[in-house]
């Protein structure tokens, strides 16, 4: 079977979880109920499968869908503020063919990146509980097992990030030691015992209006990660 069959496949079962029933109906009330600024438009109300091909050699790995964001649109980082400021640095390093992320249907493509989350579904105040995330694994360890050319790796938030190190490192990747602590831009390699097959980890303040308002991460914080994911991927094709 093709990998981009499989990964459809993965698709499907994500969207039909029910590991996680208290999150299925929550997602569910907040569909129903909506919001007033978004008043007659659909809700998506499911988990949210991944975003980009099996080609990917960026991989980028968020915290979880917003509530009126994915939740509405039925795709990652789509509606909601990071999901603007997400789809800008993507579009100026060359990562997606638009740069703007609003709605399933407005031409935002990724290209030769991957977007996955540690939780697949909204939670409530945006914190997911550690049996809520142990449970939603399953998903992203299927997703990795179909990425074979990834070469940088983006952890958007401690979640995020501390989620990226755990798959990756049950893909066989191996971590520095001492494990390294989530800091804005870290950067560091891990590889795969007995290949040659090296991926850069990186850090990056997660894209959220807790960050954006406050001043925390700045447009050009983002743009940095971006700006070296794509000049460490740049650098492989010329080596």
């Amino acid at each position: 079977m093709r990998a981009a069959d499989s990964l459809s496949i993965v698709r499907r079962h994500t969207i039909a979880c029910t590991r996680c029933p208290e999150l299925r109906r929550y997602c569910a009330e907040v569909a129903a109920r909506g919001k007033k600024e978004f008043s007659g438009e659909p809700y998506w109300g499911k988990p949210l499968p991944s975003l980009g091909g099996t080609g990917a050699r960026l991989l980028i790995v968020g915290l979880a869908p917003a509530a009126h964001g994915g939740n509405r649109t039925g795709r990652m980082f789509t509606g909601d503020s990071s999901g603007a400021w997400l789809a800008r640095s993507l579009y100026r390093y060359g990562f997606s063919t638009t740069p703007f992320s609003r709605h399933a249907d407005d031409g935002y493509r990724l290209k030769d990146a991957f977007i996955t989350a540690a939780l697949r579904c909204a939670p409530p105040q945006n914190k997911p509980t550690p049996v809520q995330l142990a449970r939603c694994a399953i998903h992203m360890r299927a997703e990795l097992a179909l990425l074979r050319q990834v070469r940088v790796a983006v952890g958007l938030g401690k979640i995020g990030f501390d989620t990226m190190l755990a798959r990756l490192r049950e893909r066989g990747y191996a971590l520095p030691r001492p494990r390294p602590r989530f800091a804005h831009a870290a950067e560091f390699d891990v590889s795969a015992g007995g290949t040659n097959t090296t991926i850069t980890a990186m850090a990056c303040f997660h894209p959220s209006r807790q960050n954006t308002n406050t001043g925390k991460l700045s447009e050009a914080m983002l743009d940095g990660v971006f700006a070296r994911a794509r000049d460490i991927i740049t650098r492989g094709d010329s080596s």
